[in-house]
């Protein structure tokens, strides 16, 4: 004979914490406050006890007292307390209050049902959706995605922190009290040595373009823009490499242009410092191949993902990072280059300055969503050809103004050597033309062309006071002789 599970599958609920909760409610100003603060009338699974919470929670708002004859007035005035259980019911709950310091547990039991409940709900609609067989699965899967990363969100909602319970530590990201974290850094910039930098976010490691943007801030949106073959390639693989490299950390790839093969070959040149065109012939000296093997073996020790699949949609580079994130932990991402990626509709979309603008705005929400941040390559327009001088503005940015709107970094690469050899060969200009978050300003760089690698720039300086004051007295000296 074959036993049957007869039990009945209920959505995830307690109706035990729903009744302590609206007792504790009824019964004390305090806990009013905070069940009110803290849940919504939908995190009820109970329909009398949704409406019943609506009406205290009303209370709260208007600052209006709560008891059970008061709750009981307004549920018959709403002509809805027969339908609560009546005024047996109310005076029920208010004698199964537990004690209200145990408040805030009975709402997490709560909220946590309810986070359930809204998971069904969201797995269910998914599965609607994949039987519907819809013609784009990518949209299909992204639309997924953003409702549990939406669930997820609610779970983590906030209602507002007392200033006091973040400096005394108890509600800050650091859980250490504010003034012995200043102490902390006190501390530790008394240590620091002449070459520490200082900055708080990420150290890209080139000395200029961190003092000026303070290193690379999670959650922001960068836009390095340039002419084709001005190098923007080439310096956000420099600054990929530093991140990953020198700072250990992870850092994630997407190549729309080029393929993994390439990018790691130009990774393997600027790190052993051999030209591209040694390695590619095989003409190389015992040294030089002694550099490489020792480049390649030092980057097998770290963690870089390349994401080389042309064509890719918003949609589809979305749910990629999402899992690079998830799996590898980055905590850095480059994309090479936004004009090549597509929106997630369809390809023959007619405006494609609308395409790019919901582009650049939902790379700024995965910013924000993975709370890292992104550097974005982008194509200039050719308006900066016919310009005298060559230099870039905000509005040569190509196909939107609105990449310069969602963007918390724009930035443009220029290379004078680029238009014209002898005009200031192996000097590159990284024009910070936007920064949300603190100044702009021109930076120098060194670019090596044969290595397609950018450097810091050093202007070139005297060895000493005393040899710079011995060269003036010469110089001066030689010059008095044409002196009349």
């Amino acid at each position: 004979m074959v036993e049957t599970n007869s039990k009945v599958k209920i959505a995830p609920n307690s109706k035990e914490a729903e009744m302590m909760v609206l007792g504790c409610m009824l019964t004390s100003i305090n806990a009013l406050n905070i069940a009110a603060d803290a849940l919504d009338d939908s995190d009820f699974y109970y329909t009398e006890h949704k409406i019943i919470f609506q009406v205290l929670k009303t209370a709260y708002k208007t600052e209006k007292p709560a008891d059970v004859h008061l709750v009981c007035e307004e549920l018959k005035r709403q002509d809805k307390l027969k339908a609560v259980g009546g005024a047996a019911y109310i005076t029920t709950l208010a004698q199964y209050a537990g004690t209200s310091a145990y408040i805030e547990e009975y709402c997490s039991v709560i909220k946590d049902k309810s986070i359930l409940r809204s998971m069904i709900n969201a797995a269910q609609h998914v599965e609607k959706k994949a039987l519907e067989e819809a013609h784009d699965v990518r949209d299909s899967l992204d639309e997924a995605q953003q409702l549990f990363f939406k669930i997820s969100q609610f779970a983590s909602t906030s209602a507002g922190v007392l200033m006091s319970e973040v400096l005394s530590g108890v509600k800050a990201e650091s859980a250490t009290p504010y003034l012995k974290e200043l102490q902390e850094k006190q501390e530790r910039y008394q240590q620091r040595g002449p070459e520490d930098s200082g900055i708080t976010g990420i150290p890209s490691h080139f000395i200029d373009f961190d003092k000026m943007l303070n290193g690379l801030n999670n959650s922001n949106l960068m836009i390095l823009a340039a002419r084709p073959a001005m190098g923007k390639t080439s310096f956000a693989l420099n600054i990929a490499e530093n991140v990953c490299f020198k700072s250990q950390i992870p850092v994630g790839i997407f190549s729309l242009e080029m393929s993994a093969e390439q990018l790691v070959h130009r990774i393997v040149c600027s790190q052993a410092e051999v030209e591209s065109d040694k390695i590619k012939t095989g003409a190389i000296n015992g040294i030089e191949f002694q550099r490489i093997v020792a480049a390649v073996n030092f980057m097998q020790n770290h963690v870089m993902i390349i994401d080389d699949q042309p064509g890719l949609k918003i949609t589809d580079l979305r749910a990629r990072a999402r899992r690079m994130k998830e799996t590898y932990g980055i905590g850095f991402l480059v994309i090479d280059y936004l004009q090549l990626l597509t929106g997630s509709g369809s390809r023959n979309q007619e405006n494609r300055q609308s395409e790019i603008s919901e582009i650049s705005r939902m790379l700024k929400n995965l910013a924000r969503e993975l709370n890292i941040p992104v550097l974005c390559l982008s194509q200039l327009s050719r308006k900066v050809e016919e310009r005298q001088g060559h230099r870039p503005v905000m509005s040569d940015l190509r196909e939107s103004g609105s990449i310069e709107q969602d963007s918390d970094v724009v930035m443009f690469l220029f290379r004078r050597e680029y238009y014209d050899a002898m005009d200031k060969p192996g000097l590159a200009e990284l024009i910070v033309a936007k920064n949300r978050h603190g100044g702009i300003g021109n930076i120098n760089l060194t670019f090596r062309k044969e290595l397609a690698q950018f450097a810091n720039y050093t202007p070139m300086k005297y060895d000493s006071p005393n040899q710079a004051s011995g060269m003036d007295k010469e110089a001066e000296k030689e010059f008095s002789r044409f002196s009349v």
